[in-house]
């Protein structure tokens, strides 16, 4: 009988795709969500991909008692928690809601955990615990965490934090944080991708709103950092590679006789300025994109990308897609959901 993983978020754009590929390597998933950052449609498009609607619950991560019961009546054999507020800008203007929200989230999960410490529990946490490390652009799991330079960010280190601090109150739980760099591209199929509610806040699906003409022009905020174009640098990561990476994170917790809290890198290694990922997009694509140049945005670091050594070594993972992937599989996500031909 296929074990079963609960993805909190998992009608989200990363937790949709991990439910493919749990999928794929014999897990069940169950999904948990609210919609408050997702939508519910795409629980048809997911049938579309795996043949049937994955076996989903509407619940607030934030309700312990409905957790425990789920828990409880499904057999849980692990949990992944996407479940979060993720927008660096936004946290900037809106701290509490984020505080509020992923904070609140995490720890409700968490005892659950600490109740039953056999179930393996995946953190979905993010490069930005590492801030802007000093004189460093190439990070690894042993680069010191810096105080982070958003609230969004600081959520995450400080989640890292708690469930540090939960293992050595009990060294039975096995959990690992994962620290993805920056997700992007959709499922080659392009029934499922990146959705935001509202205006987007993150780089690609900006790109592929203004290619659409969903919005009027894209802004690029600063051109004149100390990179080797002015634009920030970044490890863009394929969202299926990430996903792949949470179906490998379970499968090594499963197996340990012992309890853990790992950190591992989720990138490719390599940093992409944010004007090479405009161009990227306009030459895969044959599409001209309107954009221009605008302030630099509070909170952003300057150039950051992993080490993935580590995440090979401990995981056999390694991301196998490239930028060329993930604009061309954004752009039919896009046009897929914009009915543009």
């Amino acid at each position: 009988m296929a074990k079963k993983v609960l993805v909190t978020g998992g009608a989200g754009y990363i937790g949709s795709h991990t439910v493919v590929e749990l999928i794929k390597s014999g897990y069940d998933p169950v999904i948990l969500d609210d919609y408050r950052n997702s939508d519910a449609s795409v629980l048809k498009r997911l049938a579309q991909i795996i043949g049937k609607e994955p076996e989903h619950i509407v619940c607030d991560v934030c309700d312990q008692q409905m957790l425990e019961h789920i828990i409880e009546t499904h057999s849980i054999s692990g949990v992944i928690h996407f479940a979060a507020y993720k927008a660096v800008g936004e946290s900037v203007e809106n701290p509490l809601k984020y505080y509020s929200n992923n904070i609140a989230g995490l720890v409700s999960v968490l005892n659950v955990i600490k109740q039953n410490p056999e179930i393996p529990f995946v953190f979905s946490s993010s490069c930005t615990v590492y801030g802007e490390p000093e004189g460093l652009k190439e990070v690894d799991e042993k680069t010191a965490k810096s105080i982070p330079t958003s609230p969004y960010g600081y959520t995450k280190w400080l989640g890292e934090q708690i469930i540090e601090d939960l293992f050595l109150a009990n060294k039975k739980a096995r959990m690992m944080s994962l620290r993805y760099f920056n997700p992007i591209g959709a499922h080659e199929s392009g029934l499922i991708g990146e959705l935001p509610v509202g205006k987007p806040n993150n780089l690609l699906p900006f790109i592929t709103q203004t290619a659409a003409g969903i919005q009027d022009k894209l802004f690029i905020f600063g051109q004149d950092y100390p990179t080797s174009d002015g634009t920030c640098v970044r490890d863009y990561i394929h969202v299926v590679d990430l996903a792949e990476a949470h179906v490998k994170a379970m499968d090594h917790l499963l197996s340990l006789q012992k309890g853990c809290h790992e950190t591992v890198n989720v990138g490719t290694g390599k940093g992409t300025s944010v004007l090479e990922l405009v161009r990227a997009f306009e030459k895969e694509n044959n599409v001209e994109l309107n954009y221009t140049f605008g302030p630099k945005r509070s909170g952003d670091v300057i150039e950051i990308y992993a080490n993935v050594d580590y995440a090979f070594s401990l995981l056999g993972w390694r991301s196998t897609r490239d930028i060329k992937d993930a604009v061309r599989s954004a752009w039919k996500w896009e046009k897929s959901i914009r009915n543009i031909k």
